[in-house]
């Protein structure tokens, strides 16, 4: 008998298949008209193409995410530099010691200059005083996952971030460890950096374009929990934000963690007496210093 096949199916060609066979008979890929092309890298990276590449950055992690169940997520954003206690405390020791070298060089040294070792020994401090971001980050990635272990699979949440190391390896880490999987949204750039080890491998993406890693980053997001950071954790922050404002996306429980860090770095109210906001726009987000604090208004939000 003839095996049935689905009516919908639509099966295409196995080009890469194709592409091996061309391979194993010696025959080079140099840019070619008659190549295949979707699988011709000088055509699709030219700058007509730009428009295809764009859906396939929206497409690919679509797909995928829906294929392994993810459909609300909470998103972590926060800065890349900070470290557990642990590697902090250690960077402090070595950038110590190694001013301590360098001061004594200069001081035997007529006319020499100190070097960077006193900046570096201030900055490692400021990671040291601020590690305390990643262990509640790491706390709060942990509380989501384990919530999420008892629910049905339409009710999970999945914590999601941008991949990288510091606040978002941490959020990554703490779904980790209370056996929960994550979403990791990693950015190609120069100084480039495999995603955190934390990050559920099929379910770690790379872009190219910021614009639709954001695009991705609000599309499933339930929640968002920004930890101190610098411009692109700005950056992200004021496009959600701006988002909700304009109600171009549905409200959403917007947390800013670290209370003292975001009224010193930006002056809300005078934002409000200016008139360049209003008063109605500061319950566009909250504040949380403790990861349980944070948990709790998104639950409450939900009502969870």
């Amino acid at each position: 008998m003839s095996s049935t096949r689905n009516i919908h199916d639509r099966r295409l060609a196995d080009a890469w298949a194709t592409l091996k066979s061309h391979s194993d008979a010696g025959l080079p890929l140099d840019p070619d008209a008659s190549r295949l092309a979707f699988v011709d890298p000088e055509f699709l990276l030219r700058r007509e193409t730009r428009g295809i590449r764009f859906q396939l950055e929206l497409l690919k992690p679509d797909l995928e995410q829906a294929a392994h169940g993810i459909e609300n997520t909470i998103v972590v954003f926060g800065s890349a530099r900070f470290r557990d206690q642990s590697a902090a405390d250690a960077l402090v020791e070595k950038a110590a010691a190694l001013g301590t070298v360098r001061q004594k060089s200069a001081d035997t040294d007529a006319g020499g200059e100190t070097g960077p070792g006193p900046v570096d020994e201030r900055r490692a401090r400021a990671l040291a005083r601020n590690a305390h971001y990643y262990e509640k980050a790491r706390a709060f990635g942990r509380l989501v996952a384990e919530y999420s272990a008892t629910r049905e699979s339409h009710d999970k949440l999945f914590i999601c971030t941008g991949g990288g190391p510091g606040i978002m390896q941490a959020a990554n880490r703490g779904a980790h460890e209370a056996g929960g999987e994550s979403v990791g949204l990693a950015i190609a750039l120069p100084m480039e950096e495999a995603a955190n080890e934390y990050v559920t491998p099929a379910l770690s993406f790379k872009f190219h374009y910021f614009a639709l890693r954001k695009m991705h980053f609000m599309m499933r997001a339930k929640a968002l929990v920004a930890f101190p950071g610098g411009f692109g954790t700005l950056d992200e922050l004021f496009e959600v934000i701006t988002l909700v404002q304009t109600r171009k996306a549905r409200q959403v429980p917007i947390v800013l963690f670290g209370t003292d860090y975001w009224k010193r770095l930006i002056n809300f109210e005078m934002m409000v007496d200016e008139g360049v906001i209003s008063a109605a726009d500061l319950d566009l987000f909250q504040f949380a210093d403790d990861a349980e604090v944070a948990w709790n208004l998104i639950k409450t939000f939900y009502r969870l």
